[in-house]
This record gives structure tokens, sequence and C-alpha cells, in this order.
């Protein structure tokens, strides 16, 4: 299937599912609409699903791995060595991810996209594309071909995880330099200077933050990337990471399996799908409001509001993993919760 064949074949939510959602929260009895944000995305999940029997019991965070080139330019306060170091603890199942994903019910599927470093884990999916990006302040990162190879292995994997019957996936990245890449994209696809899309990702001082700034103005003027051609932006300025998230989000929606974004480079991402596929909008779940400066932004264009405010910005996929729970919790009341005629009271109604 090519990218366009992909975008083409995604389909609208499933609006009978949906309704019968929302009239079954209805009957439940409690205040109508209390559980706020939860009830839309449950109802939500019945539109992707296609049926109003939500059931996300089977979870999986899938953490894209890859390293930016343009860590040489002094963005970072690490190397690229630690990508592999955390990329190995995933795989061992003792990365932070991992530890909140067991709480969550939730498997973790590392996957190198394209590391510098091979890293040889059996629990380590390999799907790397190249072993990591050129340095985009001096070209572009990569080539076309390679971006939409990376997006079309994203949007393959939810199609197989759905096949191996996970019922609920999140996205999640590791990859050193990826704030920046992020940064560099959003700037793009909102037309904004980077100053106001540029934060301190892992914890930079504040001449570190002028030279991502820096970087990252020269790599847009570097590239001229092409603001309504997101593949074109990814190529240029984003990341592997980016491109397979941007493919888990299409594969999702294509194959009805809902896909909960993370924070900030998670959101990069969605971005890029909604301009390469606008019928994906529809489909996207945020969890939390990460702490990244850009991330409030995105949000407002993609017309989102994120259930948790926590002031996060680890990644991995974590923001991601904390809100399962609360979806689980929902369902409970969704599934469980008596109703009106259960407990013989009048049912609320729609107040003008």
């Amino acid at each position: 299937m090519t990218l366009s064949e992909l975008c083409s074949s995604i389909p609208p939510l499933n609006e009978a599912a949906m309704a019968q959602a929302r009239n079954k929260w209805n009957s439940v009895a409690k205040p109508l609409g209390s559980l706020g944000k939860l009830e839309e995305l449950v109802t939500q999940l019945a539109g992707i699903t296609g049926t109003p029997l939500v059931d996300i019991t089977r979870k999986a965070v899938v953490v894209f791995c890859a390293d930016n080139g343009v860590v040489a330019e002094g963005v970072t306060q690490c190397g690229q060595e630690v990508t592999a170091a955390v990329a190995r603890s995933m795989a061992r199942g003792s990365s932070s991810v991992c530890r909140m994903a067991r709480v969550a019910g939730a498997s973790v599927v590392p996957v190198d996209i394209g590391m510098a470093e091979q890293v040889d884990e059996p629990q380590l999916l390999q799907r790397c594309i190249r072993r990591g990006t050129d340095n985009l302040a001096l070209g572009p990162a990569m080539s076309r071909a390679e971006a939409e190879r990376a997006i079309l292995t994203g949007a393959e994997l939810a199609k197989t995880l759905k096949e191996q019957g996970y019922q609920l996936l999140a996205t999640g990245e590791m990859g050193i330099g990826n704030t920046t890449t992020s940064s560099a994209v959003i700037s793009v696809l909102l037309n904004l200077p980077p100053e106001q899309v540029t934060g301190r990702g892992a914890g930079l001082s504040s001449a570190g933050l002028e030279r991502k700034i820096t970087a990252i103005r020269r790599t847009i003027g570097v590239n001229c990337p092409n603001p309504a051609d997101p593949v074109d932006v990814v190529s240029r300025v984003g990341g592997l990471d980016i491109a397979g998230m941007i493919g888990l989000y299409l594969g999702g929606a294509r194959w009805g399996i809902p896909v909960l974004m993370d924070g900030f480079i998670s959101a990069a991402a969605a971005l890029c799908a909604v301009r390469l596929c606008p019928q994906v909008q529809a489909y996207l779940l945020p969890s939390h409001q990460s702490d990244e400066p850009a991330t409030k932004l995105v949000m407002q264009a993609l017309g989102l509001s994120p259930v948790l405010h926590a002031g996060m910005r680890l990644g991995e996929g974590t923001g991601a993993v904390a809100l399962m729970p609360l979806l689980d919790m929902a369902l409970a009341v969704y599934r469980e919760a008596g109703s009106f005629d259960d407990i013989e009271m009048e049912a609320y109604t729609e107040q003008i």
C-alpha cells in the first residue's frame, strides 16, 4: 500500500456507534456529562472501533527509537549513546515507561526505526530505516523515500498489533535531539518563529536554548521545507521517530484501533498526520499537556483539549500511559454502573 492509498482508505468515525455510546452514558445513574472529557473519549473510542461495546483490555505503548544528526550542533545535554541505552532499558522492561505501563496493564513495544547504534535485544523490534538522520542544520535529515518508508512502517505496525489482539495503542518516542526536530517541524507547519516553539527539552541551559533556536533557524533556512507538504517537512527537518508516529496514527485510523497521543513530539507527529490526511483529526485522542511551550499551540491548532495537566515532559509515551487507568475507570462506569431504572430514580434531562 502506498502512502496515498493509505490516506484515501481511512473511513469516517462510526456515527451510529457513537450515538449508541452517548445513549448508554445518558442511561447511567449520574448527572449528564458529569465525567466530562472521559465520556467524550469513550464515545470517540466507540466511533473508532465501530462498536459501543468498547473494550481496551489489551493495551500497548509503541515507542519509536531514533537518533538525530542535529545533536552535532550542541542542542542537547547528552550524546546519541543515550538513545541506545534507554532503548536497551525498555527492551529489558526497566525504563520509566515500562514501570508505568506495568501499573496500567499495558505492554511496551520498543521499535528501532532509526537509531545510530544497533542494539540487539530480543524485545526490541528491528524496523530500522537508516542508522540515524543527517545533521539537518547542514541539509535534509533524510530522503523523501526514507520518510515515506518510516511512515508506512508505523502504519503497518498498527495493523500488526491489532491482528495480535491489541485494542488500544499509545505513541511513544526515544531519541536524543527530537525536541529540536519537533520544534523545527512545528515552526514550519504553524508558520511561527523558532523562538516561540522551542523549549529547553531535557533541561538545557539558557545558552543551550539559544544554540537550539539558532540551529532550528539555520535548519529551516538551509532546507526550505514546503509547509504544504508534510512529508517534505519531515524529511528535511524532522526525524524517523516522528515519521513512525505519523504512520501509527494513520494506521490506527485505517484499521480501527485507537491511538493515544503522548506529549510534545507526539503532538508534532499528529499535526503532520492531520496535514497529510485531514480525516485523521477525528481519530486523535489527546492525553496530556506537555510542559514544552509549543504543545499548547499544536493542541489549539488541532482543536484538542488534553485531559491531564501535570507538567510532564519525560516522553517515552509516559503521558499517554498515565491516561490509561482513567479510561479503565471511565469504562467501568460506562459498562457496570446502574441505570436510573435500577435505582428507581427519574432520569436527568438536558436543561435549556
